[in-house]
């Protein structure tokens, strides 16, 4: 089965439905080896195209995942950028936002560590979040301090909406390349993880109480998601479906798109002129005669 980009993007102005998007669809290798083997070279051309990033310096890379819990959007950023240069990336995980953050607007604490230009930055939950769990626990909103006029339910979303369109576009006219990637995992699947987190002691850190609560609100999440993807989804910040019940596929998925993302981009190493000719030549020629 050949990996096509396009069959998880999210077309701009689209409705999304989620249940007619797959969480599990028909494996893109036939053994554990061939998994293992297509991923490693998906994360050599990554580490080979983000040194061409670095060097030609025109572009930044923005990669925001978004999921429920148990998803795998940690072992996805583990596996499929573990030949990426620590030095060119830096990756964010968002929780509950401090004092500080709640202090400025909902975009000021992810625009504060945004990636610079020869870098990939990383957002482990993003400002996303506050379309998506503020929206179903709206009490939240009552912490962020706004003025009561600013809190119509009617409007309040689609005006976040806007606000973040508004961010991303600034972005990618600044050479910012944004993919978003939403780990599409059924509520069947879940359990099945949670059940393993709280079966091996080794993953018993993974699992709280909070985890269960937030299964919950499973309907009201699909409908946020639903919502926030049809809104956001463009063509310079697109957003891509990934079914996430297999874990393999989810990441060989996600590399693939990855790899199409980085080659679009007008990337060159930087070309020597006459002047910086020259000057090689004379280090070169120290070099050779040095003792």
């Amino acid at each position: 089965m050949k990996l096509k980009t396009e069959d998880f993007l999210v077309p701009e102005g689209t409705k999304v439905e989620l249940k007619k998007w797959p969480t599990l669809v028909k494996e893109f290798y036939t053994s554990k080896e061939e998994y293992e083997e297509t991923l490693k070279k998906s994360v050599e051309a990554l580490s080979d195209l983000q040194q061409l990033l670095y060097a030609s310096n025109k572009y930044a890379v923005l990669l925001i995942f978004q999921a429920m819990d148990a998803a795998g959007k940690d072992g996805v950023i583990r596996h499929v950028l573990s030949g990426i240069n620590p030095q060119g990336c830096q990756v964010f995980s968002f929780k509950h936002p401090a004092a500080t953050e709640l202090a400025h607007d909902f975009l000021w604490r992810t625009t504060c560590v945004l990636p610079e230009r020869g870098k990939i930055g990383v957002f482990n939950r993003s400002y996303y979040e506050e379309v998506l769990i503020v929206r179903v626990h709206p009490e939240i909103l009552k912490g962020q301090r706004l003025p009561d006029s600013l809190l119509d339910e009617e409007s309040i979303w689609k005006e976040r909406y806007a606000s973040i369109t508004d961010l991303e576009s600034h972005l990618h006219r600044n050479g910012t390349k944004i993919i978003k990637f939403f780990l599409h995992l059924s509520k069947d699947e879940q359990k099945k993880r949670f059940l393993e987190r709280i079966d091996k002691p080794n993953k018993n850190w993974k699992f709280s109480l909070a985890d269960l609560e937030e299964r919950k609100y499973w309907k009201e999440y699909m409908h946020a998601y639903e919502s926030c993807l049809g809104a956001t989804s463009t063509k310079h910040a697109p957003w891509y479906i990934v079914p996430a019940d297999d874990k393999k596929n989810a990441r060989l998925i996600i590399s693939n798109i990855l790899l199409d993302a980085f080659k679009a981009l007008d990337m060159h190493y930087p070309e020597a002129d006459e002047k910086r000719q020259e000057e090689l030549k004379v280090i070169r020629k120290r070099l050779v005669e040095d003792e």
